[in-house]
């Protein structure tokens, strides 16, 4: 039977001779960057064709190695003239279509800590879409015209990729290899599904370059972690390094921003959308059952050998190609600690490496030059010198994307630690300052989920969080680095949601207001995984506990006359769990503190 539903096909092709028998010069190089070339530019003179890519696994059970669906774009001169071009590929789980916006089958939040999570419903099944060969159009018009082949292909188990989705297991990884060792002479394609005839790419440099968004970024960075020869350059865009870091933080459930009660499991489920039923129901039992639901625990929300296995910091070592990371300091679905962490092992390790970071949400990437030298460099080898320009590249508050800052190296070189300290004040607004409180001080809270993080910043007066400002500012003041919180608390319960926010303050109520002018960065934890972040350890009701982690990196001005926030409260509506409200947290004030990394560092605070 044929497990993909398809009959037998065969190569498919769309190709038009050229209009005359000029030779084309490829590359154009102008300024270190491949120039667009105008006989290139015409798509009807595009080769389009589609063909599956054997892998070295078989994650759905079949007896047969799994076959990754792949497409290629490419000039008609690779064919008239015999050239040799290097590929940009991209791939994605999502070009043939996902569960959509249907948030009916996430987990129910409303959840006791430390419980097991109420059943949640099915999810619906995903109509397929493409039209073959095509499988996506992304990323053709911007690099096809400039002399390089455009790739993509679905990842396991999506759209007419053979096999599960492991979402962020092997199989990610050696799927995008497979189709890399295909491009470079290597690896064996073929025109079916199923046997087939042998397909080459004749075509291909051996040299080959990935970029991405989102999913789409993790992939290439994935790919990157084998090793695999060919693969000399990826720019990842907010990618997702570490399922842990993206479902949970420091031992707490957290749900990514926009996707509350999403877990890896509805990950899953939300990007099936390949093979037949009898491959369907051997996926959905040993990898998202088996697997995925018995080992995520949005019990306890603690690491183990499952999210160890999907975190992509532990496989860098095997990266060898070079990486221009993109990213957004202010993206809460994939928050920016996923690239900065990444960022700086690259570097310890000795690999080509720049950062371009903006002020905006989840996706965004670098200036298109930025990447044109890049993918000249080591897709054309053109000695272009990216490799020694700046390391960071930031786009500073109210700049355009295309217009970042030029850093030597983030953090800011000149970026140092300075703590402050919380004076009570409680129920209203208490202070921050930069010496330590002198008496024995405690202040209490309330947990209620009903309240947005929003709303509690902007209350004047409510016994649902704290929170304690500095001064406002005689002059700007420029955060670059990863601010760091301990919190020396109590709590009447054995369990509770612990949950920061840094914000500027007065907050802005403009309906046009940027986030950058109101909400610096955030950061949660589980006091009950102080001890170890594998196992959480009941909290004994009253007893003080010293709760400390790292806040989420940024880089931020804060203009002068604003003043920053520290607010601290329970449980976060917009990203954790929702147990009862009622819940008390004392805060020892006196072992309590704030760590902030300033350039220059010091703090230019009014007098009070």
């Amino acid at each position: 039977m044929n497990r993909l539903s398809l009959p037998s096909v065969v190569l498919l092709f769309s190709f038009v001779a050229p209009l005359n028998g000029d030779e084309v010069k490829i590359p154009v190089i102008k300024d270190g960057k491949a120039q667009v070339i105008k006989e290139l530019e015409d798509s009807d003179y595009w080769i389009r064709h589609d063909l599956w890519v054997e892998t070295e696994f078989d994650s759905d059970g079949d007896g047969r190695l799994d076959r990754m669906h792949v497409s290629v774009t490419r000039p008609t001169q690779t064919d008239t003239q015999s050239l040799k071009l290097p590929v940009i590929y991209n791939s994605s789980p999502y070009f043939a279509g996902t569960t959509g916006s249907d948030e009916s089958y996430f987990w129910d939040v409303r959840q006791e800590l430390g419980a097991d999570p109420p059943k949640r419903s099915e999810a619906p099944s995903i109509e397929r879409t493409g039209t073959r060969p095509i499988i996506s159009k992304r990323h053709v018009k911007d690099w096809l015209p400039r002399g390089f082949v455009v790739v993509h292909s679905s990842a396991p188990g999506t759209g007419l990729s053979q096999g599960c989705p492991t979402v962020g297991d092997d199989p990610e990884a050696l799927a995008p290899k497979a189709v890399i060792d295909w491009l470079c002479g290597r690896g064996k394609g073929f025109s079916d599904p199923l046997g087939g005839e042998p397909v080459e790419a004749y075509w291909c440099s051996g040299k080959v370059g990935m970029t991405g968004t989102s999913y789409n970024g993790t992939i290439p960075l994935a790919a990157a972690t084998t090793g695999v020869e060919g693969l000399e350059v990826i720019i990842p865009v907010a990618p997702n390094t570490s399922y842990y870091h993206y479902y949970r933080s420091n031992g707490l459930v957290r749900h990514p921003g926009g996707f509350l009660g999403e877990d890896i499991d509805i990950l899953y489920d939300y990007i099936h959308s390949g093979g037949n039923e009898q491959v369907r129901e051997y996926c959905n039992c040993h990898v998202r059952d088996e697997q995925m639901k018995a080992n995520q625990d949005r019990a306890t929300g603690d690491y183990n050998d499952f999210w160890s296995s999907r975190d992509y910091l532990k496989r860098v070592d095997g990266v060898k190609a070079a990486v221009l990371m993109a990213h957004a300091f202010n993206d809460w679905n994939v928050v920016p600690e996923h690239s900065i962490r990444i960022y700086e092992a690259l570097q310890k390790n000795g690999v080509p490496t720049a950062l371009f970071m903006h002020q905006g949400g989840h996706g965004g990437p670098p200036p298109t030059d930025m990447m044109n030298r890049w993918f000249t460099r080591y897709l054309f080898d053109v000695e272009n010198g990216v490799e020694n320009d700046s390391k960071a590249w930031i786009v500073r508050e109210g700049d355009k994307r295309t217009e970042p800052t030029e850093y030597a190296d983030y953090p800011h070189p000149e970026a140092k630690d300075v703590t402050v300290y919380p004076v009570a004040g409680a129920p209203q607004r208490g202070a921050l300052q930069l010496k330590p409180v002198q008496q024995p001080t405690t202040e209490t809270l309330v947990d209620n989920f009903s309240f947005s993080g929003d709303a509690l910043a902007q209350a004047e007066y409510t016994e649902h969080r704290l929170i304690y400002t500095t001064p406002k500012f005689t002059d700007a003041v420029h955060l670059s680095g990863t601010p760091r919180v301990k919190v020396r608390l109590a709590c009447d319960q054995s369990a509770a949601n612990l949950s920061v926010w840094l914000v500027s303050l007065p907050w802005n109520t403009d309906k046009n207001a940027k986030i950058t002018d109101n909400i610096i960065t955030r950061g949660w934890a589980d006091p009950q995984n102080i001890k170890s972040i594998r196992e959480s350890e009941a909290l004994v009701p009253g007893q003080f506990y010293d709760v400390e982690f790292d806040l989420q990196p940024d880089d931020q001005v804060i203009a002068k006359g604003q003043q920053i926030g520290l607010m601290i409260f329970s449980s976060d509506r917009d990203y954790t769990l929702h147990p009862t409200p009622g819940t008390k947290l004392t805060i020892d004030l006196q072992q309590t503190e704030l760590t902030l990394p300033i350039v220059g560092g010091s703090l230019p605070l009014e007098k009070q």
